[in-house]
């Protein structure tokens, strides 16, 4: 039995209802992504190293 992905919103969600954002879901060796306005059309998913290191970079960039 597989177990559906727990989808997380962005602590930095925009609008009132929260859902201006995209939305990641930890499948243990991969990261999906999704928007979160349109859940139902589909997620794309990366390895996660390079899904961190992505993340690891914006951070890394911001001033």
């Amino acid at each position: 039995m597989t177990q559906a992905p727990n989808w997380q919103k962005s602590t930095f969600s925009g609008g009132a209802e929260g859902n201006a954002c995209v939305e990641i879901a930890d499948l243990r060796t991969r990261i999906a992504i999704r928007d979160s306005k349109e859940p139902a059309r589909g997620a794309l998913s990366f390895p996660t190293l390079a899904f961190t290191t992505f993340i690891s970079s914006l951070k890394a960039d911001v001033r």
